[in-house]
């Protein structure tokens, strides 16, 4: 079965970093879609940005030009670079794989619309 571990969460100051890390374990074959999703207290969960396996990445409006999210295929990690913090950063933050495919037997794939990570807290403050 194909779980994903966060790491890297913490506290963190206005204007610091943070790197978060996601590695998914599993006979993987393929990960379409690796991503970064964060809730905050009393809010919905949202989009914080994805990486697709060709290459293409997407932000929020709210992270973009601080925060870079990179993949490494050959280890199914992701990663969440997280630069100049702000207090509104704080959140839980998600991990998530979309549309991948595990290796059951040789003959015989599995395949996950969607995988979650148990979540990591990050906290900005000082």
């Amino acid at each position: 079965q194909v779980q994903l571990r966060e790491s890297g969460g913490g506290l963190g100051q206005p204007g610091g970093s943070l790197r978060l890390s996601c590695a998914a374990s599993g006979a993987i074959l393929s990960i379409n879609v690796m991503g970064w999703y964060r809730q905050a207290p009393g809010k919905q969960r949202e989009l914080v940005a994805t990486a697709r396996s060709g290459g293409a990445t997407d932000y929020a409006a709210s992270v973009k030009g601080r925060f870079t999210i990179s993949r490494d295929d050959y280890k199914n990690t992701v990663y969440l670079q997280m630069n100049n913090l702000k207090p509104e950063d704080t959140a839980v933050y998600y991990c998530n794989a979309g549309d991948v495919t595990e290796m059951i037997t040789e003959r015989k794939r599995q395949r996950y619309s969607e995988v979650w990570g148990q979540g990591t807290t990050v906290t900005v403050s000082s």
